[in-house]
């Protein structure tokens, strides 16, 4: 259950991040590199692309309808080799491991049912031009947005976040030599009468060259890493700080660990502070709302915190497959809405096309733009000017809710 966020109480929420390297996100910038690759040549490609890595080995299954020509061998060991690994000795060499690809072409039965939509086939259209392409599968989508930061997402999840691309960068300038691509982060922040309050821990986890001491890793990750990020975020004297509270790090990436894609969902969205829908979003097109769907949701929850509307609201959606319109839409706002759920659910109704025809006309989705989004989170994301993440509509709810504007954080 989502939570009930309090106004009297004390209590704490945890978030965690990984880094590029960690390996599951390593298999979901693989499974997107491959579906950027294909949309790049074929705009309409479909594609449902998974990726497993362990030591010495990666392996890319899943179904594709494409005329692209794509050498997916190459485009596999260059996003591997661009995330770091480049050595068995650090955890994976992309350019000797063994890459194993096996695809085959979608159902025909989804296809059918994707391209004439359940409206059309039973002779149901109304006005809507986008109700010809119906929904890629069943299931529901969740979108959620706060005013705790500027770019409208729970504190935690933003500080985790951060701190892994942090992790990243000093990795990658130089900073810190010692580093390895493989990395996870940690923020627990007290909230009190539903506002965060202060930092309560952080911790760190960074793969490292055997030649540092654990004295000097955690000194340096905690200057160049913990020290920039929560200046002024909440870290207080009391704030407890692990750096490898485990001890070292030496062995790390797919060498001590196997990945794949779509397990780090809860990462990729708002780190446990919102419900989630069960999908991934990595290697699909956007013919499959668990990916466009979640983001159409986002942007409706963004916008309507953005307008001033609610501090906290959560959208969810569902589809049956091969049906345009949503089996349902809800709105919540935990009490913080200033106006009646059923009335910002009007709203909503009238100023976004939930279909998935037109979320993705809306946001011109069938675009290579989907492998920066597989580190380091899909929302929040004001980074990468990601359509979802816009607040276009905060000046037609505004006017259509009758109310106000109002500062967004």
């Amino acid at each position: 259950m989502a939570t009930s966020f309090s106004t009297s109480s004390s209590y704490l929420l945890t978030s965690e991040s990984v880094t590029e390297g960690h390996p599951d996100k390593i298999c979901d910038q693989v499974s997107d590199a491959v579906l950027d690759g294909m949309l790049a040549q074929d705009r309409d490609a479909r594609v449902a692309c998974e990726t497993a890595i362990t030591k010495g080995l990666c392996v890319v299954i899943g179904e594709v309808t494409t005329h692209a020509e794509l050498d997916i061998q190459r485009t596999i060991r260059d996003t591997i080799r661009g995330i770091g690994y480049n050595a068995e000795s650090i955890g994976f060499d992309a350019d000797h491991a063994l890459i194993q690809v096996y695809l085959k072409e979608q159902s025909p039965d989804i296809a059918a049912g994707v391209s004439h939509s359940l409206e059309e086939r039973e002779g149901n259209l109304g006005d809507d031009p986008f109700e010809l392409q119906g929904a890629g599968d069943q299931g529901m989508m969740i979108g959620f947005a706060c005013r705790e930061t500027p770019e409208l997402m729970p504190l935690t999840i933003a500080l985790a976040h951060r701190l892994a691309r942090r992790l990243a960068h000093v990795r990658k300038d130089g900073t810190l030599p010692f580093l390895l691509p493989d990395g996870k982060t940690q923020v627990t922040v007290e909230y009190e009468r539903g506002r965060p309050h202060r930092v309560e821990a952080v911790v760190v986890s960074t793969h490292h060259l055997p030649s540092v001491s654990q004295k000097e890793l955690s000194e340096a990750v905690t200057v160049h890493v913990i020290d920039p990020v929560l200046k002024g975020a909440g870290r207080d004297g009391e704030t407890k700080i692990m750096v490898n509270p485990s001890g070292k790090f030496v062995v790390g990436g797919p060498a001590a660990d196997a990945g794949l894609t779509g397990r780090k969902i809860i990462v990729d969205t708002y780190g446990g502070v919102a419900r989630h829908g069960g999908g991934a979003f990595s290697g699909k097109d956007p013919s499959k709302v668990d990916r466009s769907a979640a983001y159409a949701a986002r942007h409706v929850a963004k916008n309507l915190v953005a307008a001033g509307l609610a501090d906290r609201c959560e959208v969810q959606v569902s589809y049956a497959i091969g049906r345009a319109h949503p089996t349902s839409i809800a709105v919540e706002t935990f009490g913080t809405g200033v106006l009646p759920e059923g009335d910002l659910l009007k709203l909503v109704r009238r100023h976004f096309d939930l279909t998935p025809g037109a979320i993705i006309h809306r946001m011109d989705l069938r675009r290579p733009i989907y492998t920066p989004t597989a580190a380091y989170g899909h929302f929040g994301r004001d980074d990468l000017g990601v359509p979802w993440e816009l607040t276009d509509k905060v000046e037609a709810l505004r006017s259509d809710a009758s109310v106000p504007a109002r500062a967004t954080n």
